[in-house]
């Protein structure tokens, strides 16, 4: 057995039922596959199965590199380099579907980036992302939740977010101390037009800076009091950073970002 690098968060899925649940999440038949951190190829021999156009896997790790060639050959292609520098764009001229059992210590920065960098032409069709439990709660989280908070608010931006299933520590060698969770993302269709992404993830930011304080502080912050969207937008200064909507928040970025045009 394959010993795995604490420093590179590995956690090597070894059950097979869920390893079906994740492959039928998603079209793979002559479509392209991204697969993030494939590990010791486990979930990259099943999707082979499915007859897929072609495979791309990201791995990190240079001795699983070589694991990966001498075990699938030339039935895939292996990008020996650190998922978080590159540009996937850069690698696709069609659109694919992405697997990634990824990281824990890295996972909301790989789906932030992602995210930040998405353009309204989606690079992808499909993402089948596994995540710490406690991430992919706060990832699908509502308003009015302890849970919700910058993560939710970014990651339900353009994209709708499924649950599949909660996957226990014993489907992994080595077992983590944590359950996991299996989410899918799909492009929306419609979604509030924001200039910079990058404005909306400072938005949050001041907001969600003390969660447990009243929207007053934030708001001036950002605003300098404006009357006018607060009555547009009807924000009530006296509830708290979870109690506003989804749509509140793109439409404040929006705000933001017209007092800076």
């Amino acid at each position: 057995m394959i010993k795995a690098k604490k420093s590179l968060g590995q956690n090597f899925l070894i059950d097979k039922n869920i390893i079906e649940k994740i492959i039928n999440s998603a079209a793979i038949k002559d479509k392209i596959i991204l697969e993030i951190g494939p590990g010791t190829g486990n979930l990259t021999e099943y999707i082979l199965k499915k007859n897929p156009k072609k495979i791309l896997v990201i791995e990190k790790d240079s001795n699983l590199t070589v694991d990966l060639k001498n075990k699938f050959n030339k039935k895939i292609t292996i990008i020996n380099e650190d998922v978080l520098k590159i540009n996937e764009t850069s690698l696709f001229k069609e659109k694919v579907t992405v697997f990634g059992n990824l990281p824990y210590n890295i996972s909301t920065e790989i789906l932030s980036k992602w995210i930040i960098n998405l353009k309204d032409n989606f690079w992808f069709d499909c993402l089948v992302l596994m995540f710490q439990k406690e991430v992919a709660e706060r990832i699908i989280a509502e308003f009015n939740t302890s849970n919700y908070g910058r993560l939710s608010i970014i990651s339900n931006w353009k994209l709708n977010i499924k649950k599949i299933c909660d996957i226990k520590p014993e489907s992994f060698y080595p077992k983590p101390k944590v359950d996991s969770s299996l989410l899918c993302f799909y492009p929306k269709k419609n979604f509030v037009k924001i200039n910079d992404a990058n404005n909306l993830e400072k938005v949050t930011r001041i907001f969600f800076n003390q969660r447990r304080k009243m929207l007053k502080k934030p708001f001036n912050q950002l605003f300098n009091g404006n009357q006018k969207i607060l009555n547009k937008l009807r924000i009530d200064l006296n509830l708290r950073p979870q109690n506003l909507s989804l749509d509140t928040y793109y439409k404040l970025t929006c705000e933001y970002e017209n007092l800076r045009s």
